[in-house]
């Protein structure tokens, strides 16, 4: 049952068996991302970072969506350039900082996920989606064409497909967006709870060393020219192999045995 304490705080968190899910709680407005809701997930970004049992993180929303986008009521109170600005920067911070933990998020997406919250679904590193949501970067259809949103997602989704999305702002499906690849599984309405709590409990068993040097180099490379994404994939893997994780995953692998792992 909700309490009073629940429906007033914008984000919720929750942990359990070093799974951090957080609950994006604004339902009434379909959790649209206010300067409040993104301000609680920065700084629950930034706490989680600092969390070392913390493994996994999952990124779902309340209520009867995912989150529809930038709240606009709130952007049309304060019809200023510097108000504009500051929250497309706030946003743009928040984005990278998802990029840039260093620990797997997962977006757990049912309903729409609109605008930015199509942006914050291509911003994490996995989404599943139940199989009636649906996904849209419709601001080119109110004369606001979804420029921050077309960042995340052009480097989720082919160049022809993240155009198609922008220029139409039509809604597309779950399966649809699994087709292009802006999320990897999608399931049932009834069990993408468990489906997300069995992705997730398979990635935090891994060694969470391993997950942040892992996560960090992908991002890194994908930016690069092949060459230089050779080199820089080798240095990283040569100074993975000096882990004590590593040591301790092969042996254990060569020895027919689970691995235990330290973080270092």
């Amino acid at each position: 049952m909700d309490t009073g304490r629940d429906l007033a705080e914008p984000l919720l968190r929750r942990d359990a068996d070093g799974v951090a899910w957080l609950t994006l709680n604004r339902p009434a407005q379909r959790n649209a991302l206010s300067i409040g809701l993104m301000t609680a997930l920065e700084h629950a970004i930034a706490a989680i970072a600092a969390d070392a049992a913390v493994k996994v993180v999952v990124i779902g929303g309340a209520g009867p969506a995912f989150c529809a986008g930038h709240d606009l009521r709130e952007m049309r109170a304060e019809p200023k350039r510097e108000a504009y600005a500051a929250l497309f920067t706030q946003c743009s911070r928040l984005m990278t900082a998802i990029v840039r933990l260093p620990k797997p998020v997962i977006a757990r997406v049912h309903g729409v996920a609109t605008a930015a919250g199509c942006q914050l679904v291509a911003s994490c590193d996995l989404a599943l989606a139940a199989e009636s949501a649906r996904f849209a970067t419709p601001g080119v259809n109110i004369g606001l064409f979804c420029s921050t949103p077309m960042v995340a997602l052009s480097r989720a989704v082919p160049r022809k497909m993240a155009m198609e999305m922008l220029l139409t702002g039509e809604l597309i499906s779950a399966a649809r967006a699994r087709e292009i690849g802006l999320v990897n599984r999608v399931v049932p309405e009834a069990a993408l709870d468990a489906e997300t709590t069995a992705l997730a409990a398979q990635i935090a068993a891994k060694s969470p060393l391993t997950l942040a040097i892992g996560k960090e180099a992908f991002y890194r490379q994908v930016e690069m020219e092949l060459d230089a994404a050779y080199a820089y994939a080798a240095e990283t893997m040569t100074r993975n192999m000096l882990a004590r994780d590593a040591e301790a995953g092969i042996d254990a692998f060569l020895g027919k045995r689970q691995p235990v792992w330290t973080g270092t």
